[in-house]
């Protein structure tokens, strides 16, 4: 589990000028079983089990990815019902997704750069809770409702949630009863770089 910071790409593979996983992770042998954008913060898992990754990610599977997003203007509960019933994209309808309001999270870390600030345009939070991963999907269904995604940080994924992880950390588990195996690291670990 690995709390991925803002501007980081989802990938072990160097790319002039900006961060990777590379820069934070150094267990061989993993790769993200889904992934966040460059700009996209928050929880991303990495496995070296091909099934596991595939019941991570596959649409069919339906495990929840949820996230906290912070969007520009103030939605009504239209737009809101909009976003639960399914936004129409350029590939197709979203399946309908768990939205609610909250209020901005008094535990987040603060962004840098941070968010920009505009006196006249007023931002809100939403939960939004996903059964698919289409590429930039989020930041697409806010924005076909007329509230572009200001900031995203993905909270959970299915039963692993970001709890206790600081940006830029890693945390190793292992599975109940599983044996460890060749690089596979055995015991709860936390990684900061």
């Amino acid at each position: 589990m690995f709390n991925k910071p803002y501007r980081v790409l989802s990938q072990f593979s160097r790319v002039a000028g900006k961060r990777t996983l590379a820069d934070f992770i150094d267990i061989p042998g993993v790769y993200p079983a889904g992934r966040l954008d460059y700009e996209s913060e928050g929880l991303l898992l990495l496995t070296d089990d091909g099934r596991l990754q595939y019941r991570l990610t596959h649409p069919r599977a339906g495990k929840w990815k949820t996230y906290l997003v912070q969007v520009e203007g103030l939605p009504d509960e239209a737009a809101l019902e909009r976003l639960r019933r399914g936004v129409p994209l350029k590939e197709g309808l979203t399946r309908p997704a768990r939205v609610r309001r909250v209020a901005p999270p008094d535990w987040l870390w603060p962004r840098r750069p941070p968010i920009r600030y505009r006196k006249t345009v007023p931002d809100s939070w939403l939960e939004i809770a996903l059964r698919e991963g289409r590429n930039r999907q989020v930041r697409r269904m806010t924005a076909a409702v007329g509230h572009p995604t200001l900031r995203l940080i993905r909270v959970s994924v299915d039963r692993w949630t970001l709890d206790g992880l600081a940006p830029g950390q890693y945390r190793v588990i292992e599975r109940p009863g599983s044996r460890p195996r060749r690089g596979r690291i055995a015991r709860d670990i936390r990684g900061e770089r």
